[in-house]
């Protein structure tokens, strides 16, 4: 039998969103964050020029340019104020909740509430500013060497630095508000707007290329099915749920018995979602950022990172699987899926594993079987993310069909319709609460009449 929550789920409808009015403001408050976002990936930082910078990226679509101006949502292309994305703050992130669980001050800090949380937040901040400047100066630099500055010097390169660190800073900001006033996590909606307005350009040069011959039919056949497979596979994945029997304990209140009863906890087969897609992508395009504007003829180190990390290379496949793996084991075990503190609230609530003592044993036993999903969860994202890129690589497929892009379209799209449903649902039942309030009332009146 279905739960009052499924229920009320299931007759939801454009009548009960349209009198969602709490939600209706958040949806058009995230909508005006991400076109102003839009907006700003077409406005030019000063002094590059267009048609050399045009130039440029005609021959590093092909290489990691493409991926780096997939990311950014075309920015990089047009040498916008939002050239750098979102990128650092990810960086930034993950190197601070790295640190915050190898150094014992952090991790105290972290155990302080929402005062410690301000603090980290203050500190990932701090680490974006400081990726933000390397990574915008690389660039004034690399524009400069590539001939793309109109006027090169130091006040291009000031000029440079300023506008992409307040870029970045900037969409940093957008997302948080995103996240707090808006629907869905602001900093995955920025990349996954910035995704998904390349993909009709890119479709259409896909079917472009292939009815001028570049791409043979069945390879166009063969990766619609790939992408069909890859949506269903992610789909299917994202939902699955590994169901741990928790019990509670009968207790007797007078003469009456209560509890007894028993319920599920459910862990996903991939609780840390989309997450470790985004950091191994970000982590790998830290360095390659700057590579990208290096001299492709020289042989220093930026020559040798480029030639190594490009698309399909295995040195750059091994580090995307390994960090990938890597951050879904992290990630689950640090933030998504903490087994010592759902073990604690289990205790605290009187429920139990059957079979398993509570307290250390139940962390142990819940941890044995999240170490066992997680097998299953960080090789189905390593395939997710390789597979399609491998073909890629060989072809000219565009970058938007691959796994990395296609994972973070369908979860970020999945994770923002349950907020709205969770909303729509929270909706209804102050509604219904509401109208039981009424009907109290109504009833006292009623029978303050009768006397």
């Amino acid at each position: 039998m279905a739960s009052a929550a499924e229920q009320m789920a299931a007759n939801m409808s454009w009548g009960s969103f349209g009198k969602a009015k709490d939600l209706r403001q958040r949806i058009f408050f995230a909508i005006g964050l991400l076109i102003v976002y839009r907006i700003g990936t077409y406005i030019p930082i000063p002094g590059v020029d267009p048609l050399q910078l045009a130039a440029f990226f005609e021959d590093q679509q092909g290489g990691i340019g493409g991926i780096l101006n997939m990311f950014t949502g075309g920015a990089i292309s047009r040498m916008a104020i939002f050239t750098l994305g979102i990128m650092p703050y990810i960086s930034a992130s993950i190197i601070v909740q790295l640190l915050t669980s190898m150094v014992p001050s952090l991790e105290n800090l972290k155990k302080e509430g929402e005062q410690g949380r301000k603090k980290i937040n203050q500190y990932t901040r701090y680490g974006t500013v400081a990726l933000a400047l390397a990574q915008s100066y690389g660039m004034a630099v690399g524009l400069e060497g590539q001939g793309l500055a109109t006027d090169p010097g130091m006040f291009f390169r000031a000029s440079t630095v300023i506008t992409l660190v307040g870029g970045t800073m900037f969409l940093m900001w957008l997302g948080e508000q995103i996240t707090a006033r808006g629907i869905g996590n602001g900093i995955s909606l920025i990349i996954f707007v910035g995704i998904v307005a390349g993909l009709p350009a890119a479709t259409a040069q896909f079917f472009a290329a292939g009815r001028s011959g570049a791409i043979s039919t069945p390879l166009i056949l063969g990766v619609m099915v790939m992408v069909v497979v890859v949506l269903g596979l992610v789909v299917f994945v994202e939902r699955a749920l590994r169901k741990i029997h928790i019990q509670y304990p009968k207790r007797q209140v007078g003469m009456k018995m209560y509890g007894g009863e028993s319920s599920h906890l459910p862990v996903k087969l991939n609780p840390s979602g989309v997450i470790p897609a985004i950091f191994a992508s970000s982590l790998l395009l830290l360095p390659t950022t700057v590579t990208a504007f290096s001299d492709q003829g020289g042989t220093g180190i930026m020559a040798t990172i480029a030639a190594y990390m490009g698309r399909g290379q295995p040195l750059y496949m091994i580090l995307t699987a390994a960090l990938v793996v890597f951050f879904a084991y992290f990630y689950t075990h640090n933030v998504a899926f903490k087994v010592d503190d759902v073990a604690d609230n289990l205790k605290k609530q009187g429920g139990f594993v059957p079979g398993i003592r509570p307290g250390a044993k139940t962390a142990d036993y819940l941890e044995y079987v999240m170490n066992r999903l997680l097998v299953l969860g960080g090789a189905y994202l390593a395939a997710v993310v390789l597979l399609p890129e491998l073909l890629i690589a060989k072809t000219s497929i565009p970058f938007y069909f691959g796994g990395t892009s296609v994972l973070i379209v369908v979860s970020v799209t999945m994770d923002t319709i349950n907020q709205v449903q969770s909303h729509m649902l929270a909706q209804q039942y102050e509604s219904l609460i509401e109208k039981s309030k009424m009907r109290g009332k109504n009833r006292s009146k009623a029978r303050r009449g009768r006397k």
